[in-house]
Parts: C-alpha cells; sequence; structure tokens
C-alpha cells in the first residue's frame, strides 16, 4: 500500500489542477483555432496566387503538416512525463507553444521575403505540433491522476471544456477583427495579433503549473520504485492492440472535432455563402454551446460507462452529420447554427470520453507515452487532414455533401474499435496494465 491516495486530493487542489492542465490546452488549441479561422487572410499573406481554391488548399496543407510532429512530439514528451513527471513536462510543452506561437505574429510575409515567408511558417508550425504532441494527452492525465474514480469524466470533461472554450475565444477574436478593421489593416497587422496573445498566455500557464505538485498516481509509482526505464519499448511491447482500439474511436473525435470547429467556419463561407464575419458568429455561437454542455457530457459517461458513451457518441454522429451538412450549407443564418449544434452534441461527446480513455487505458508508467500516442497519431490522421481532406473531397464529387460521408465511415470504424475495448469507467488507476487486467477488475467489481 502506498502512503499517496488519489483518494485524498482536497476540492481545493483538484480546482487549482483543472486550471492548470487547461489553460495549457487552451493555449495550444486557441493557436490551431486562429489558424483555421483566419485561414483565406493567411492564405493571401504567405500563399498569394491567381487561385483562391489553391491558395486556400496550400494553407491549410500547413496546418497538416504540422500535425505530423504531433506523434514525434508525443513520443518524446511521453517518455519524459513517463520518466520526470507530468508537471515538469508540462511546463515545458507550454513554454514551447507560447514561445512558437508568438514567432507566427511576428513573422515577415511573402511580399516581404518571398518563399522564404511560407517556409518559415511550416518551421514553426512543424514546432508547435512538436510541442502540441506533449500537452493535450498530458493534461489529460495530470488531471485525470488527481480525480476521483467516480467522477473522473466529470472533472475531465474540463480540458475539452478548455478547448472549446480556446475555439471560443479565437472566434470572438477574429470575428472582432473583421467586423473593426479594414481588409487592407487586415492583411498587414491585424492577423498577427491574435498569435501574440500567446505570449503572456503562456507565461501565466507556465508559472499555475509549476506551482503545483506532481500528481499522486506518478508520486506512488515513484515511492514503489516502478518508474519505467523505457515507456516506449514498455508501451510497444505490452499495448499495442489497446492503441490500435483506442486510435480507432479517437480517429473520429479528432475528425468531428475538427470538420466542427476549424472546418465549418469555411464551409458555411464557401458552401451555405455566408459571409465571413457571418460565418465566425455561427461558429462562436456552437462553439459557446459546445463548451457549455462538456460538463453534462461527463456526468452522462460517468453514469452510463465509457462503452455505452462511445456507442452514443457514434450512433449520435452517424445520425446528425448529414442533415448538420445539409442546413449549413443552406445560406440561412438560423439553419446553420443548428445544422453546427447537431454536430456539436456528438463532437462533444467524443472528446470527453476520449479524455476519460486515455488515461484508464493504460498504466501509470507507461500512461503519458502511450495516450500521447493514441492520441496524436488518430489526430494527425484524421484531424489534421480533415480540412484538407474535406476541400478536396468537395473539389472532386462537386458535392458539398461528400464531407458529410466521410465522417459517416469513419464513424464505423471508430465504433468497432471503441466496442472492442473493457469499460474503464470505474478503476483504479494505480491498477491498470493491460485491457485484459481492466476487463478483470470491472468484472470483480
Amino acid at each position: 500500500m502506498t502512503s499517496v491516495s488519489i483518494e485524498q486530493v482536497s476540492p481545493e487542489t483538484l480546482r487549482k489542477v483543472i486550471v492548470a492542465a487547461a489553460i495549457g490546452n487552451f493555449v495550444e488549441w486557441f493557436d490551431f483555432a486562429v489558424y483555421g479561422f483566419l485561414a483565406t487572410t493567411i492564405a493571401q499573406q504567405f500563399f498569394p496566387s491567381g487561385d483562391a481554391s489553391a491558395a486556400l488548399l496550400k494553407t491549410f496543407a500547413v496546418f497538416a503538416v504540422a500535425f505530423a510532429f504531433r506523434p514525434l512530439g508525443g513520443i518524446f514528451f511521453g517518455m519524459l512525463g513517463d520518466r520526470i513527471g507530468r508537471k515538469r513536462t508540462l511546463a515545458m510543452t507550454i513554454l514551447l507553444m507560447a514561445g512558437a506561437t508568438t514567432l507566427i505574429g511576428i513573422l515577415p510575409t511573402y511580399a516581404a521575403i518571398g518563399v522564404m515567408a511560407p517556409i518559415l511558417l511550416t518551421l514553426i508550425r512543424c514546432a508547435q505540433g512538436f510541442s502540441a504532441g506533449g500537452e493535450y494527452a498530458g493534461a489529460c492525465a495530470y488531471l485525470m491522476e488527481h480525480a476521483p474514480s467516480d467522477k473522473r469524466a466529470w472533472y475531465g470533461s474540463f480540458v475539452p471544456v478548455s478547448t472549446f472554450s480556446a475555439f471560443a475565444a479565437a472566434a470572438v477574436v477574429a470575428y472582432a477583427l473583421e467586423a473593426s478593421l479594414s481588409a487592407e489593416s487586415m492583411g498587414s497587422w491585424g492577423w498577427r495579433l491574435p498569435f501574440l496573445i500567446a505570449a503572456p498566455l503562456g507565461l501565466v500557464g507556465l508559472y499555475l503549473r509549476w506551482k503545483l505538485d506532481e500528481t499522486p498516481a506518478f508520486q506512488a509509482v515513484k515511492e514503489e520504485h516502478a518508474v519505467a526505464h523505457s515507456p516506449l519499448k514498455d508501451t510497444l511491447r505490452n499495448h499495442g492492440a489497446a492503441i490500435c482500439c483506442l486510435g480507432a474511436f479517437v480517429s473520429l473525435t479528432a475528425l468531428s472535432f475538427y470538420m466542427f470547429t476549424t472546418y465549418f467556419a469555411t464551409y458555411l463561407q464557401v458552401a451555405g455563402g455566408l459571409s465571413r464575419a457571418t460565418a465566425l458568429l455561427v461558429s462562436l455561437i456552437a462553439l459557446l454551446f459546445a463548451a457549455a454542455i462538456c460538463p453534462l457530457a461527463g456526468l452522462y459517461s460517468d453514469r452510463v460507462g465509457r462503452r455505452a458513451t462511445v456507442v452514443t457518441a457514434c450512433v449520435l454522429l452517424m445520425v446528425a452529420v448529414y442533415p448538420s451538412f445539409l442546413m449549413a450549407s443552406s445560406g440561412g443564418f438560423a439553419a446553420s447554427i443548428v445544422g453546427v449544434m447537431l454536430l456539436a452534441i456528438g463532437a462533444v461527446l467524443c472528446g470527453v470520453v476520449t479524455a476519460a480513455l486515455l488515461s484508464e487505458t493504460f498504466p501509470t508508467r507507461t500512461r503519458y507515452t502511450a495516450s500521447a500516442i493514441t492520441y496524436n497519431m488518430a489526430y494527425t490522421l484524421f484531424g489534421g487532414t480533415a480540412p484538407l481532406v474535406a476541400t478536396w473531397l468537395i473539389s472532386t464529387t462537386s458535392s458539398n455533401m461528400s464531407p458529410a460521408f466521410y465522417l459517416i465511415a469513419v464513424a464505423l470504424l471508430a465504433l468497432a474499435g471503441g466496442l472492442a475495448l473493457p469499460e474503464t469507467s470505474r478503476i483504479s488507476l494505480h491498477d491498470v496494465a493491460t485491457p485484459e487486467k481492466a476487463t478483470a477488475v470491472v468484472a470483480a467489481a
């Protein structure tokens, strides 16, 4: 028996943990959201072309390239987090993320330095992707390892809350800039402002994270002298099947998230004919709605279990995605809001249950590494490519509804992967070693 217990964490400490975990996640996703919302403006500054569609595709391609570095960052920071602890590793990720984001805000454009502008933009985005690879899974592990076992999804839901709030904040900033600045001012300096916000936010997040203690679960592993010497080797040898099954489900989390957040603002303009400002306003309303229902999704998952939540999320997305895209392409303001909200419900359920499953599926000694690999591989393959694939599908098929069928296909894959996982909603994070052991724990409970 160890001297550290998750159950002994006080409510005051849990509140501090939520804030510390959420603020770094906020900085990470604020940047990615701003890049997506300002994609058309960024395309003009870094990829000038006579073909607006080609410039937009290049901009989204850079968005996708950054995700290629997320698995590398996940492996690096995951191994670090399993060896030196969650706290110090998360301090590093937020520092690197905030610094890289700030650099985008001062980056010269194509008009100033020519082809070096898109090259530097790509390199900085890769640095962001590398740091982001260690952020989300680490933040989830940090929070889950403090939370009581019967409320993990509810506490964990505040990580997705910070994600959707970051997108909402980015939409507010982008909308305010679009509404208050001329096209000339927006192109010359206005687009830079959102990226520069990352510097002070990053410093605040670094301070908050550094002030907190290491998680009880990791402290217990250290006391037991059970810290993994080769977390990557242990992960690949013992958890390959779990990574594949959970990764299949997280693929839907990634795709639905980016369809709903980053891509939909562009879709409302291209397919629905809405102005950029109106499309951002629709996205803002839907994002605030998503942030508000995250805790409800957490309560639902804690009550019915993870497997039931997986089924609910997959079925909801398969049923809702077609009418969602249909209403979003109608050109009507009210119809667009309802359409985006329909997609948001399934995306929120996916995001909340994923936050819990990332920590519950793997043991403490390799949790950071295994969850980071799973999360980032899925987000690289299905999240970072979502805007690019959706734009390509519409261009190739000449159908504005083609992205909806793509999401349905991925939802079927996610359902199969999710149902292959054991129920983990009541297990102790100290006891999880493999999915098979998790099944035995649940059966004995």
